[in-house]
């Protein structure tokens, strides 16, 4: 069914969660591969690895109806928050002059940095035609995506101006990733609410969660640096430090140890041994355990909502696998 289709009865159309699913996939498929020539050899290549669609999973989840149905309207507003996410991720790697992503080469490394962040501008351009072109946008102006994208970019600016600081606090880290990474879970959590229920109260509450799951799917992506190889993680690894990004595992280690970070300060430490010493001091560890309190919140306040078995299985998808996936 084409995108055409789909909004012209909107309204009344509802899907089974696993073709709802797919219709969305294939909708960000079609996107990608049939972009305007001028920009679809950058498109196309981007679609060759489009990742798991975590974020698009749960806002599909937390639109589900009494009937545990998916509304169009929330394949819709998942495609365009996917290539928004896929956006954020092509000027990330342009950035960070990564050379990966989900195991094919980034396309600043194949085709150049200009070409990537005009391609990530029009990836961007792309989510927000198709957030606004649902039926009822004008019921739907409380999710406010322009705040979300600003809280984005305001969290990588963060991330940015701390660059190499060694003296980053815990609670300073975590409102950077706050904005950078929770941001976008929280819009996609919110989004899907708002297509199944207009509660002002439940509406906070699914809002709490989607910024738990971000939380926790940062926390646990910090301690893929450190714990897995770029074969396993299909992206670049061990490769924070080097790039000054100092991140949750580190903070802990240097609080642990002062003569660490003093050493660390000096540059004493190869990059070898400051990840070894990373994992000794419990930096991952450390790192986990705050997932945890998150994951707990989450589940937590999932419960509250009383939902039915169907759509809280299917939320509880979302945050198992932001924890429990890339857990090691």
């Amino acid at each position: 069914m084409t995108n055409r289709e789909l909004l012209e009865d909107a309204d009344s159309l509802r899907y089974g969660f696993e073709e709802a699913f797919q219709l969305m996939a294939s909708a960000v498929e079609k996107h990608l591969s049939s972009a305007p020539p001028v920009i679809r050899t950058y498109t196309a290549h981007l679609a060759k690895s489009t990742g798991k669609f975590i974020r698009a999973y749960g806002l599909m989840a937390c639109s589900m109806d009494e009937e545990d149905k998916v509304p169009a309207d929330a394949i819709t507003l998942a495609s365009a928050v996917e290539l928004l996410h896929l956006a954020t991720l092509v000027h990330d790697d342009v950035i960070d002059d990564a050379d990966t992503r989900r195991g094919i080469d980034t396309l600043q490394k194949r085709f150049g940095k200009k070409a990537a962040v005009i391609c990530g501008d029009y990836l961007l351009s792309l989510a927000l035609k198709l957030a606004v072109s649902i039926p009822k946008r004008k019921e739907y102006e409380a999710l406010d995506m322009s705040n979300y994208l600003c809280r984005i970019c305001m969290g990588e600016l963060r991330q940015e101006i701390n660059n190499g600081n060694l003296d980053l606090s815990v609670y300073r880290y975590l409102s950077i990733i706050k904005g950078k990474t929770a941001a976008l879970f929280e819009a996609s959590f919110h989004g899907g609410a708002m297509l199944s229920t207009t509660d002002e109260r439940k509406l906070r509450m699914y809002r709490k969660v989607g910024n738990d799951v971000g939380m926790i799917f940062q926390l646990m992506d910090d301690c893929i640096d450190y714990e897995m190889d770029e074969n396993d993680a299909k992206k670049n690894v061990r490769s924070d430090y080097e790039e000054g990004v100092v991140t949750l595992p580190l903070i802990h280690a240097m609080k642990q140890d002062e003569n660490f970070l003093m050493q660390v300060k000096n540059g004493l430490v190869s990059a070898k041994e400051l990840y070894d010493r990373v994992l000794e001091a419990g930096g991952t560890a450390y790192t986990k355990a705050m997932a945890g309190r998150y994951y707990t919140k989450a589940v937590s306040t999932i419960g509250a909502l009383n939902l039915s078995e169907a759509k809280m299985a299917r939320i509880m998808t979302v945050v198992d696998k932001s924890y429990y996936g890339i857990k090691k």
